[in-house]
């Protein structure tokens, strides 16, 4: 995202997350579990050269939709091979539209949502919307498509069936990655502000935020939904743990360095958060009592900040090699380095 400025190429740090984490409000923290390989590297299924950004699971046809910089990568999982489909400026997050076999890809510098048929690669519809749209999530009670416009700090809900923006409303700048909470409420990281943007996509308006003090640039947002916790990956090494009821921030967890996204895997209660920078994966188990253990970090690749999780629990993670950068810029890809690195539970 907006904040991912370099990735240095010779970094690998091992982060350790050790003692036990003090502080309770209405969340415990348990001590660290013993170091212990919640995932393993399943598989490493090549990509086209190029940039990527935000992508999603297609369960209903087992494959993994990545935004590109001119494109969209649809990844087969069967056969784990990958082909390039639509013609974007500036990809930022590709959504597989669920019941469909249409994809929503945010086409940034453009101002654009496009919608791809992914199984021929014909564009469907280009719908304007607002400036600089970035990430972008499904409403599954409205069956709506929501783009989070980071520049015009607007949120436009679109209608894929009868193609057309429904609703704009008027938020704040910067914003990020987003997360359904409830049925017509939807929680949005504030990269500038350093807060959560609560939206009531019902009523058309924005609602206080949550202040998340301690986190700077929040992108990664996940929710556990029978926990009511809300977290978010900052980009200073911490992630924020906000109680929805209360909506408050209760805690800040330690994680790696440059992380792009936040996961929840409902089935075995962990948040996950992808750091790019420390080539790690950040692993924070939640038992049924609501408390918050931290788990050994599972090692990644540099580079993989953004990714998505499966219904079988296995993690979806863009990457590539990484030339040494020059002072201020970003680094230069290998070529033919790009790949999708698939990560599947153990134990």
């Amino acid at each position: 995202m907006r904040r991912m400025t370099s990735l240095c190429s010779a970094l690998a740090l091992a982060v350790a997350i050790t003692g036990a984490i003090t502080g309770a409000a209405n969340v415990a923290v348990a001590a660290p579990a013993p170091p212990a390989m919640t995932y393993r590297a399943e598989a490493s299924i090549p990509l086209p050269d190029g940039r990527w950004d935000l992508l999603s699971v297609d369960a209903d046809h087992r494959r993994v939709v990545i935004a590109r910089g001119d494109s969209v990568s649809v990844v087969d999982i069967a056969t784990g091979t990958a082909r390039s489909i639509g013609a974007i400026d500036r990809g930022h997050a590709a959504l597989a539209v669920p019941g469909t076999h249409t994809i929503a890809v945010t086409s940034g510098k453009d101002n654009t949502l496009r919608l791809l048929n992914a199984d021929d690669g014909h564009e469907i519809a280009k719908i304007p919307v607002g400036d600089d749209p970035d990430a972008a999530i499904w409403d599954p009670a409205a069956r709506r498509i929501v783009v989070m416009n980071a520049k015009g700090g607007t949120v436009s809900v679109v209608d894929p069936v009868a193609i057309r923006v429904e609703t704009s409303i008027a938020v704040k700048p910067a914003l990020e990655l987003a997360v359904m909470i409830a049925p017509g409420l939807m929680a949005i990281n504030d990269e500038d502000a350093n807060e959560i943007e609560l939206v009531d996509l019902t009523r058309g308006v924005a609602l206080a935020p949550i202040a998340l003090n301690g986190c700077e640039g929040p992108t990664g947002i996940a929710f556990a939904p029978d926990a009511n916790l809300l977290l978010s990956a900052c980009a200073n090494g911490k992630a924020a743990l906000v109680d929805v009821r209360t909506r408050k921030l209760v805690k800040l967890l330690p994680i790696g360095a440059g992380p792009d996204t936040a996961l929840y895997d409902a089935a075995r209660r962990r948040f996950l958060v992808p750091c790019g920078k420390s080539a790690t994966l950040s692993v924070f188990a939640l038992n049924r009592h609501g408390a918050i253990t931290p788990l050994a970090p599972v090692p990644t690749e540099i580079g993989a900040r953004t990714g998505a999780i499966g219904p079988d629990g296995r993690i979806y993670l863009p990457t590539a090699r990484f030339l040494p950068a020059e002072a201020g810029k970003r680094p230069d890809m290998v070529p033919g380095s790009a790949h999708l690195i698939v990560l599947v539970p153990t134990g």
